[in-house]
């Protein structure tokens, strides 16, 4: 009898996109609030710093810890619980008498947001193929899009920046309410490797739970597939935001581009980082996702030689539009082919890594690049995108030429009823020690 796991059903697929536009929303809303709100608190504007962090430190630790704990909470009570949280640390961004109130209430949302990333990129792993991956990113930039256009509607109203919080916040409690009416559903999609049920109980009437396979951690830890794929997230994740965080720059004072054309141009950027995902989601499901992944790669790296070679603006504009698009199915499609580099008993937790390691690459390494700008010139953005693309090619190469991780792992059988159960097929299952 077949193990894959079933397709899941629409409902659970649009959950998901649900989801992760939830996760873009926040992002989206705070560049635009941020001025009336430091007015509100009579804070400089710098102190938008203790917000991001608050956050930042919120979302990698969760991130982390639930790809340790997916197997015993659940992904369908981990979305709820966190879905819960980030309507409730929204609520309070839109209740915040002071900013140290609002820096909590950030690392809580990052708390949520974290769990809730990390958990659906570790079911999304196993039950989505390549175009559904790709689109449920696609959808995260379709959040941090909507974002901005919220908050421009509420403050264009004469209301106060809390309303636009104050809505987002309700859109997130509906969406927990689904979840938590879905529990059962998810857990009966869910892939081999993710969120089991304990070892005790039955999978059904009259039928027997399969056999269990324990992965104690520090087995999953002392896998260097699983680090190699952390450092290779953050270097794309690096990638990604510094190209957007500094293509302004770079057009503007390094290109000869008004503000305006080059505003245009960091849209076109981001837009089609979005368009790509949508339509190499299709072709990555007729072609696989090696080919894509590796067609993607060799295109950022050409893009970010583009930008690079000094010229004219139009050779730059044209290098973020390749960077753009030539990265968009990069990440979903690293988290698909997760099981395929670490083993699936070590997929969960490596996942978790990974999304905390993107974390990081996007707060260290753009930071980084505005220091070496700096004390340079903005012109070797585009060197220091080619060193960071060709970093991620040969990981991922030596990643991909190296087999499944992980020795085999003992089989406990689980007995539920104290019954012996020797047959069945065998399922992985994170043990959290």
């Amino acid at each position: 009898m077949s193990t894959a796991p079933a397709r899941p059903r629409a409902s659970l697929l649009l959950l998901a996109y649900l989801a992760f536009v939830s996760l873009g929303l926040p992002d989206g809303l705070l560049g635009v609030s941020w001025p009336s709100m430091r007015g509100d608190f009579d804070v400089p504007t710098e102190a938008v710093g203790w917000v991001l962090t608050a956050g930042t430190v919120g979302y990698l630790t969760s991130s982390v810890l639930a790809g340790f704990t997916l197997a015993r909470v659940g992904v369908g009570a981990l979305l709820a619980g966190s879905t819960l949280l980030a309507s409730l640390a929204l609520t309070g961004y839109s209740v915040s008498p002071v900013l140290a109130v609002l820096v909590g209430c950030a690392l809580l949302l990052g708390l949520g947001s974290g769990a809730i990333d990390s958990g659906l990129n570790a079911y999304a792993a196993g039950a989505f193929g390549p175009r559904e991956m790709n689109w449920l990113h696609a959808f995260f930039g379709l959040g941090v899009a909507i974002g901005p256009l919220i908050m421009t509607g509420v403050l264009s109203a004469g209301l106060a920046w809390r309303w636009g919080y104050g809505i987002v916040a309700a859109a997130q409690l509906a969406l927990a309410t689904a979840f938590v009416l879905t529990v059962r559903a998810w857990h009966r999609g869910v892939p081999a490797h993710t969120a089991v049920a304990p070892a005790t109980e039955s999978t059904g009437a009259g039928s027997a739970a399969p056999p269990v396979v324990r992965v104690p951690v520090r087995e999953t830890l002392l896998l260097p597939a699983v680090w190699s794929g952390a450092v290779a997230f953050a270097l794309y994740v690096a990638i990604e935001v510094s190209a957007g965080l500094w293509a302004f720059l770079l057009l503007t004072e390094g290109r000869g581009l008004s503000a305006a054309v080059a505003g245009g141009c960091v849209s076109a950027y981001w837009g089609s980082l979005f368009v790509g995902r949508v339509v190499q989601g299709v072709v990555a499901e007729r072609l696989g996702a090696s080919l894509v992944l590796r067609a993607s790669l060799a295109g950022m790296a050409v893009g970010a030689a583009l930008i690079a070679v000094p010229g004219p603006a139009a050779l730059a504009v044209l290098g973020l539009v390749v960077v753009g698009f030539a990265a968009a199915p990069v990440f979903p499609l690293l988290t698909l082919t997760t099981a395929d580099r670490v083993g699936a008993a070590h997929a969960d937790r490596a996942i978790g890594l990974q999304i905390g390691a993107s974390g990081i690459g996007a707060a260290l390494v753009p930071a980084g690049l505005g220091v070496l700008i700096g004390n340079t010139s903005v012109q070797v953005l585009g060197s220091a995108l080619v060193v960071l693309a060709l970093g991620l090619i040969a990981l991922y190469e030596w990643g991909a030429r190296r087999p499944a991780a992980g020795r085999p792992a003992p089989v406990v059988p689980a007995q539920p009823d104290g019954e012996d159960q020797t047959s069945g097929p065998v399922r992985p299952v994170v043990d959290g020690r």
